[in-house]
């Protein structure tokens, strides 16, 4: 019965996807008022077939029902409830799903927020491309990627459950949602700037309706690519957190061009500049959330996150083609009317500023995709197998990093069109002094070496930049001066700074060590003194738990391997001492072996690693602050020009 609800649900979403095109694109082609109502509503029969399949597949989950396929590959009656709701998101055909649910509310929100507009060609034509963008997805649920074939399990089946490594930890239940919420969002300002490309509207309307989808979007992003980073370091023992792996990277690239759109479309808002680089840019983020859902779903490249996709692969390949092309063309077809009114003044002003950060972007996206794909092109030519490292990508977004923060810390402090150097070093005093302070600080506290001194120097200069900022903006406003896109923005960009301040503490001065322990023996590892205390095994419904006492600096830990019964797969569960300058993790290497219990154990110190998590919920606070409009209280102020006296406005007060 599952198997019938879900595809029922699939196949109507589909039709709904397919006869809301046609309805809008006749009601579009013979300015049939009623037919593009008519059109717009569809979108409550996508959302529903997306529901009702996605109830079916997760009664089916949550139920054991192995007549369903994919139940049986990834199921097992030994998964607890909680990992079952989230297996449908750790095997291919259920993320598909999940995407399609995630798209369907999307469309289902911009539904209602455009409510009254359905007749206005722009609205029409940008559901239209969300329908399309639903019905692809929806074929490929009946085709290469349905996830609801039936199956015919032998008596006793029990199924495999998902990867351990997808079982252990209660992120995976947060973590993917939150990706995809931020990947599928990408899609409602795609379909807006395609229709601005297809109706002709290019100047500045698109970018104001899009604005805050954008922005939710890119939070969204932003929360997924941080529990990923939490996920990893927690779950596999290696205590790292960012590997560099294919889909690491996969989220990591468009969520750098979406950053870089963020910028420069404040530009295209203040002086009319930068129309193709802000088309191009915001379709070229939904473009790669779609290659990225190619890496990581066509198993092509190897990955810890990886699904085999077989015949999905070259599906999403196509439609990847397809975005570009008809994308490309439009922009050429529609280029005279793309022409900026004017130019960027001065590099030295707040513009020209965007711009350089813009080019950084695009420039440290451009060597991620570069090392991610490089091994695939190079098995297409030669027919050989190779892989690019963590030196790579280290070596390459260094000094792209150290450019970034830069910016960050200069580009506040310019005024739009030209900077004067008397008001520029006015600007630069606390900034400097920030800057100063803080390679101070990391000097008195042990810190050594040109590239972290500098980093840290650097996170100063940016720091003190945006605190400026909202020193002075609350100084005028009130705590509302926390409030709206620029104020914002700068919380985001203090969270920016701890989360770099963290890597580059734990990068460049961790202190990493592994030995053989037996029971009662204290040793001194990676500047830690362990102690060998003692050792249980836990039975669970779906693993076995080995686990070993340890007292690490004072404080008790409690390092694991976990076995799942149904696979016989054993993973890492390392255990973490965390305080605000310091973590100790503690991984088991080896389970207890012989009489003694002898153990090997690995302890890697870091400093400031919590500032990452820390910057990150940074990052989503000042989101959340964007996403509120500031209300400027008429608090304009006398300046002198010359002999005479001129209103200055507070946010050329800035």
């Amino acid at each position: 019965m599952n198997v019938a609800i879900g595809l029922s649900g699939v196949i109507l979403a589909l039709v709904a996807a397919l006869s809301g095109i046609v309805t809008i694109v006749i009601g579009l082609r013979y300015s049939r008022q009623k037919l593009l109502t008519y059109g717009a509503r569809y979108s409550w029969l996508i959302f529903s077939g997306m529901a009702i399949a996605t109830f079916a597949m997760q009664r089916a989950l949550i139920t054991r029902d192995f007549s369903v396929k994919f139940v049986a590959e990834h199921g097992s009656t030994l998964t607890p409830r909680l990992f079952n709701v989230a297996t449908m998101w750790s095997a291919l055909e259920g993320s598909v799903l999940l995407w399609g649910l995630v798209l369907a509310g999307y469309i289902a929100v911009v539904t209602i927020k455009f409510k009254g507009r359905y007749t206005d060609p722009m609205v029409a034509w940008a559901l239209v491309v969300m329908f399309f963008v639903m019905g692809f997805f929806a074929l490929a649920m009946i085709g290469p990627a349905n996830p609801f074939q039936s199956f015919d399990p032998p008596a006793g089946y029990n199924g495999p459950g998902p990867n351990p490594l997808l079982q252990n930890h209660i992120l995976v239940a947060f973590h993917p949602p939150m990706l995809y919420l931020g990947y599928v969002g990408f899609t409602v300002p795609f379909a807006f700037a395609f229709s601005a490309l297809i109706t002709g509207r290019l100047g500045e309307g698109w970018l104001l309706e899009t604005r805050r989808w954008t922005l939710f979007s890119w939070g969204f992003l932003t929360a997924g690519i941080i529990l990923g980073a939490w996920w990893a370091y927690d779950v596999l023992g290696w205590g790292g957190y960012w590997g560099w792996d294919p889909v690491e990277n996969a989220s990591l690239i468009p969520w750098l061009t979406a950053t870089a759109y963020l910028h420069s479309v404040v530009v295209q808002e203040r002086r009319g500049l930068l129309r193709v680089w802000n088309l191009s840019l915001i379709c070229a983020t939904f473009a790669l959330t779609i290659l990225g859902t190619f890496i990581t779903r066509s198993g092509i490249l190897a990955s810890v996150h990886a699904f085999s996709a077989g015949g999905f692969g070259g599906w999403l390949l196509a439609f990847f083609s397809l975005i570009v092309v008809v994308v490309v063309g439009l922009i050429f077809w529609r280029g005279d009317h793309l022409r900026s009114p004017g130019g960027i003044d001065s590099p030295l002003s707040r513009e020209g500023a965007f711009l350089a950060n813009n080019l950084a972007f695009a420039v440290f996206a451009f060597v991620v995709l570069l090392g991610t794909v490089f091994p695939l092109i190079v098995e297409a030519i030669q027919n050989r197998r190779i892989s690019v490292g963590a030196p790579y990508f280290d070596r390459m977004s260094t000094p792209i990093g150290f450019t970034l923060l830069f910016l960050m810390a200069i580009a506040p402090l310019l005024p739009w069109r030209k900077a004067k150097a008397g008001l520029l070093l006015h600007r630069i005093e606390w900034p400097a002094w920030g800057a100063a302070l803080c390679m101070v600080l990391a000097v008195a506290v042990g810190a050594r070496g040109a590239i972290p001194l500098l980093g840290f120097s650097m996170a100063g200069f940016a720091g003190m930049t945006a605190i400026r900022h909202l020193i002075l903006s609350v100084r005028r406003q009130g705590l509302s001066g926390f409030l709206g896109r620029t104020n914002g923005g700068m919380t985001v960009h203090l969270g920016v700074i701890l989360l770099a301040v963290g890597l580059i503490a734990s990068s460049a001065f961790v202190d990493q060590g592994s030995l053989s322990m037996s029971v009662g023996q204290k040793v001194l590892v990676a500047q830690t003194d362990v102690t060998y205390l003692s050792s249980n095994v836990i039975t669970h419904s779906n693993r076995i738990e080995e686990e070993v006492i340890l007292e690490v600096d004072g404080q008790v830990l409690s390092p694991a391997v976990e076995r799942f019964i149904a696979s016989g797969q054993v993973v890492p569960s390392p255990d973490t001492r965390v305080t605000l300058f310091e973590d100790i993790q503690v991984a088991l290497l080896d389970p207890p072996e012989g009489d003694a219990g002898k153990v090997v154990i690995q302890v890697t110190r870091q400093p400031m690693l919590v500032w990452i998590w820390l910057g990150g919920l940074l990052m989503l606070v000042g989101t959340v602050l964007s996403l509120f409009p500031l209300k400027r209280k008429p608090n304009l102020r006398i300046g002198r020009l010359g002999k005479g006296k001129v209103l200055v406005s507070p946010e050329q007060q800035l």
